[in-house]
């Protein structure tokens, strides 16, 4: 999923460099919601969650070790990082992981599309923002576009409803992560942030320590593979690659690219998995972008 950053004035960064830090951000996005659907029948989602998350929080420890600028959050940053981590890293891959048990993973990164759609409502409600018309208008078809995706996953083999709900509430708890660190960002690094972030979410997981446990020595060594692929690269490398793109060019322009997300997944869960979504599920995944697009319109000012 994607943050907004303000980037940092870099004319002298060729423009390949963004360009490649962009690709690999949305492959290795991409990759996640392959990997956590092979697991999805071998790792329960809170095993899943807590061990992606235990990788990803040493990974980004250890890199913010090396480069400095490690610091305590401050009495006033705790509140907004104990909600948007544990809402974000927490809830958001507990929901994801399950979803992903009941739907397939092309799906799944259709419908958290609408993340954004649900942080400009927030922003509204919380932050005072302005809801105009635009906002109601893609609001209505990007849920529309869910209840497509739902209709055509509960038909097929492969999906229900429940699992096209959980994927809804990882889109709000990636919406709810994204309004807090709004407010975050100014006074804290993005990088740092997202560690932080990580360390409310792995509290949120601790209660299934013991379920990890007891299952480590039922997975195999690839699937344990996988888990630490998950933690180090879709979650910490990415955000690395993702942040140096977006502080060395627009960051409008690259911010729309993860549309592409979906449609890479699907490509990857072909090739690996052997799976593709029921063709409305597309239908509806564009109406849900679409709806995204529609809310990022201006109204006119006369």
């Amino acid at each position: 999923m994607t943050t907004t950053i303000s980037p940092a004035p870099a004319a002298t960064t060729p423009l390949w460099k963004p360009l490649v830090a962009c690709g690999i951000t949305l492959v290795l996005w991409a990759s996640a919601f392959v990997g956590i659907r092979h697991l999805g029948d071998t790792v329960p989602p809170g095993s899943l969650s807590l061990g992606r998350l235990l990788v990803m929080v040493a990974a980004l420890g250890a890199y913010l070790a090396l480069k400095g600028g490690f610091r305590l959050p401050t009495r006033k940053e705790w509140p907004l990082i104990a909600i948007g981590g544990a809402s974000w890293l927490g809830i958001y891959n507990l929901a994801l992981n399950e979803s992903e048990r009941r739907i397939d993973a092309a799906t799944a990164a259709l419908i958290v599309q609408v993340g954004p759609i649900v942080v400009a409502l927030l922003a509204g409600l919380v932050l005072k923002e302005q809801i105009h018309r635009w906002i109601l208008i893609g609001t209505g078809v990007g849920f529309a576009g869910v209840v497509v995706i739902g209709r055509a996953s509960a038909s097929g083999d492969t999906g229900d409803w429940i699992g096209v709900a959980l994927s809804v509430v990882a889109a709000l708890t990636f919406a709810i992560g994204v309004l807090t660190q709004k407010k975050l960002l100014p006074s804290m690094s993005a990088l740092l942030l997202t560690f932080w972030y990580a360390v409310a979410g792995l509290v949120i997981c601790l209660p299934w320590s013991g379920e990890l446990v007891t299952t480590i020595p039922d997975i195999s060594v690839g699937n344990i593979g996988w888990i630490v692929y998950l933690g180090l690269f879709p979650s910490a490398l990415a955000f690395v690659t993702w942040a140096y793109a977006l502080s060395h060019s627009d960051a409008g322009k690259f911010a729309q690219s993860t549309f592409l997300v979906p449609f890479i997944t699907a490509l990857m869960a072909w090739l690996v998995l052997d799976e593709v979504p029921p063709a409305l599920a597309f239908v509806g995944g564009a109406m849900c972008i679409a709806g995204v697009l529609i809310t990022r319109r201006k109204p006119r000012t006369n």
